[in-house]
């Protein structure tokens, strides 16, 4: 049995480049894309994308997740 977990993935700036921050886990696929873009707005938010699945992304975010 699979199950799905909704997350919104805020990223920050660090002296490296741009860092995944703390994942907010969702109750379904649209609150993480609402919570996603919500997050993006916040200062010192880069960007941030809703679920570990991309359903959308908002801001400066890598394109290749698995390099992080």
């Amino acid at each position: 049995m699979d199950v799905t977990y909704y997350v919104a993935l805020p990223f920050v700036m660090a002296d490296d480049g741009v860092a995944p921050g703390e994942a907010v886990e969702c109750t379904s696929a649209n609150a993480a894309i609402m919570r996603a873009e919500a997050l993006s707005r916040k200062p010192g938010c880069a960007g941030a994308l809703g679920d570990a699945t991309l359903i959308r992304k908002f801001g400066d975010v890598p394109d290749d997740l698995s390099a992080l």
